[in-house]
């Protein structure tokens, strides 16, 4: 029976759906890539109906997009990625000042463990330093206790995995990163809710101004 099968040994839709999308937000699958019905019945060994439910689903959150010849993880639309860096500054921001008033003891040692986590990685891949930072990003908004702010940081963070190379691999980026994020701990713990604002704010307005200049390096290279 395969691990993604229930007690009956079905694989649903719901099941495809996550692994597929747990894929496309780890960058297993680069933009331009068709996802096929046909293809994807053989690998999860079920028929189509249960795949295009899958990809109804992947599609209507924007993790797929109609193609010529079907669906495929979208192709990288520049004006959209800042425009979704400009919202990811005010909300991270904002975020980051709920959980320097609310957070609670197990937030403080979720935190500070992710960053000392962060720390000890040596020479970490793209992807790993992706997936951290989103880890880190995703336990501050949860640390603000503020269901709307994490709904809207998490649909927002789904929509920047469409670009090919993170910020965080951009020259000595990773280690300065790791340094804010750190300083930011620091004003959450102490509650420094003006501190931890003008923190995020910096810190998000970095990867905004890292991204415009990689999208302006790709640009020249077409």
């Amino acid at each position: 029976m395969s691990d993604l099968a229930d007690s009956t040994g079905r694989v649903d839709g719901g099941v495809i759906f996550r692994v597929l999308r747990s894929e496309i937000l780890a960058g297993i699958h680069p933009p331009g890539t068709p996802l096929r019905e046909v293809g994807l019945s053989e690998r999860f060994g079920v028929s189509r109906t249960p795949i295009r439910e899958a990809l109804s689903r992947l599609q209507h959150e924007r993790l797929l997009e109609r193609a010529a010849r079907g669906l495929q993880v979208p192709q990288i639309d520049p004006q959209e990625v800042i425009q979704i860096y400009d919202l990811r500054v005010m909300l991270e921001q904002e975020a980051a000042g709920q959980a320097a008033i609310s957070r609670t003891v197990s937030d403080i040692m979720r935190l500070e463990g992710l960053v000392e986590r962060d720390r000890e990685l040596d020479s970490p891949d793209d992807l790993t330093r992706i997936r951290c930072n989103l880890e880190f990003h995703t336990a501050v908004c949860s640390a603000s206790h503020n269901r709307v702010l994490q709904d809207l940081l998490e649909r927002l963070s789904t929509h920047l995995i469409h670009t090919p190379r993170s910020t965080l691999s951009v020259g000595n980026r990773w280690e300065d990163a790791l340094d804010e994020h750190e300083a930011l701990v620091k004003a959450v713990v102490d509650q420094r809710a003006d501190d931890a604002r003008q923190i995020a704010r910096q810190h998000m307005e970095t990867a905004r101004a890292l991204r415009l200049e990689l999208l302006r390096t790709a640009a020249k290279a077409e």
